[in-house]
């Protein structure tokens, strides 16, 4: 069965576990929502987890919503510099680092206009790096209770805790802080490289049977 889910930043691993193993549709009809991963992703620092988040323009309105495929970014400060910095300066010991590096820069080197456009972008980008099929459905309206498809939109609240546990692989400053679970699939992949793929579709999911 098909599953729908939100478009996130740099998604975590549970999320790119959906996007490996099933036919995925996009939702781009929802109202954006704050304190979620479409803005905002989680690395692995000396410190602990380190959260990377997106500036966007806040629109208002009589009901304060805003469509989510309708948000824009705010690039008046250099938050993707601070991004990239903040990911070379945790990453730079992982094994596999310096081996994507070259094809994930671009994407922080271009101001982006539109958060959901974004987001769809680093996706694909890391599908190309997974050897995985990057979506192209979209949804077409917006629905309480979609029928005929798995409702995953859930996946993309930083509240909600899923009813499966990630696996653990190896992680830098592990010996430090424990497994750090939620993070980007970038930690996934800096750390396990090729090997990432494998870990995605071999990753329980929340309707597995």
């Amino acid at each position: 069965m098909e599953v729908l889910i939100h478009p996130g930043y740099f998604p975590n691993c549970l999320t790119m576990a959906v996007i490996a193993q099933r036919k995925v549709v996009w939702e781009v009809w929802d109202n954006f929502q704050k304190q979620t991963y479409r803005n905002r992703c989680f690395i692995a620092t000396d410190k602990g987890s380190l959260m990377l988040n997106i500036p966007i323009r806040h629109v208002g309105g009589k009901t304060g919503r805003q469509a989510y495929r309708e948000v824009q970014i705010e690039n008046s400060t250099p938050w993707q510099r601070q991004h990239w910095r903040s990911l070379a300066t945790a990453y730079r010991s992982a094994p596999f680092f310096e081996y994507y590096e070259a094809e994930l820069r671009p994407v922080f080197e271009k101001p982006p206009s539109l958060l959901l456009d974004l987001n769809l972008e680093t996706i694909s980008v890391m599908c190309g790096l997974l050897e995985l099929p990057f979506p192209t459905s979209r949804s077409t309206k917006f629905e309480t209770q979609p029928e005929g498809i798995q409702d995953g939109r859930l996946l993309i609240s930083s509240k909600v805790k899923s009813s499966v546990t990630v696996r653990e692989y190896a992680q830098v400053f592990q010996e430090r802080h424990s497994f750090l679970k939620n993070l980007s699939t970038l930690d996934l992949l800096f750390n396990q490289g090729p090997a990432a793929r494998e870990y995605l579709m071999t990753q329980e999911l929340p309707w597995d049977d």
